[in-house]
């Protein structure tokens, strides 16, 4: 299992292969894509939260250490840009860059550390290679807390049956405004939706729908499952399609999905679970949270 500090060079790769700005999902599949035995890292859970991916942590972790050694900014949340720091740093030998990435998370850290000195609330942690310190847990505790309830509710979902999976997006989707007829183990082939989406108060299209409960950290779907549904929605007349599943797609998968029509929207799991949470009624009611630290600023002198 690769450290925080050794995904940092990986997410500055993705991140200039995304053309030098990425989303953090975008970022996270970018890296699963190159990362070595990725599906079976994906198979390692932390023991006290075992709805928790590991290596999905440890990138969150590696791009707050990217943002605190001023290789990535992050000007809005879930949005990154690579910085020349960073530019510089994928320009070097894997090993030369690894080195300057401790360097420079080293350099940090003691900077932080003496502010924290200066400001009489003195740092006793240890930085480690392997453990990031409580800057950057903290750093990335708001994104981990939304692959906790993701992980809960992809893990939940793929406890449905084939069949359940597939009338709960149906419902999903109508809630959305589509209408559509479940055609789903009923020869169809690899159509187990056809209906229409709105386009307008006038217009709508004919869209056809393929549902697929793979696991939340499975194997992704590739090019050929893509291709394949294309010709069957084209065959049943389909103008639009959408390919629903728990997983992820593959680059050959995203791309082959715009090359030919009908063109399919991907809704992976973590796009789906984004739109649960947007419908608000479907399973999922995210509570108000409180950061004590940030009412501090009205105790400050000269406020």
């Amino acid at each position: 299992m690769p450290t925080h500090q050794q995904l940092v060079l990986p997410i500055l790769r993705a991140v200039d292969s995304l053309g030098g700005s990425a989303k953090t999902q975008e970022i996270v599949e970018e890296v699963l894509e190159h990362l070595p035995n990725a599906d079976a890292l994906l198979q390692v859970f932390f023991p006290k939260r075992p709805h928790v991916s590991v290596l999905i942590s440890r990138l969150g972790w590696g791009r707050s250490t990217a943002k605190r050694i001023g290789a990535l900014e992050q000007p809005a949340k879930g949005m990154y840009l690579l910085t020349e720091v960073g530019e510089e740093l994928i320009k070097l030998p894997a090993d030369q860059a690894f080195a300057s990435v401790k360097d420079l998370d080293r350099e940090a850290y003691r900077a932080k550390r003496k502010q924290k000195e200066l400001e009489n609330a003195p740092d006793t942690t240890e930085l480690t290679e392997d453990v990031p310190d409580g800057d950057i847990l903290s750093a990335s505790n708001e994104e981990t807390q939304d692959d906790d309830w993701k992980s809960q509710l992809l893990t939940r979902l793929h406890q449905l049956s084939p069949e359940g999976f597939e009338k709960f997006i149906i419902y999903l989707l109508r809630r959305q405004g589509l209408q559509l007829q479940h055609t789903g183990m009923s020869g169809d082939e690899g159509v187990d939706a056809i209906g229409t989406a709105p386009l307008s108060p006038v217009l709508s299209s004919r869209v056809a729908v393929q549902i697929k409960r793979y696991a939340p950290e499975g194997k992704p779907i590739g090019r050929e499952t893509v291709a394949l549904f294309q010709r069957d929605a084209q065959t049943k007349g389909a103008e639009r399609a959408i390919i629903v599943t728990l997983s992820r797609f593959t680059k050959p998968a995203r791309k082959a999905a715009t090359s030919t029509v009908p063109t399919v929207d991907l809704i992976g799991g973590d796009r789906l679970a984004e739109l649960i949470r947007i419908d608000g009624e479907s399973g999922v009611q995210l509570r108000p949270t409180v950061d004590p630290e940030w009412f501090d600023k009205f105790e400050k002198a000269n406020f």
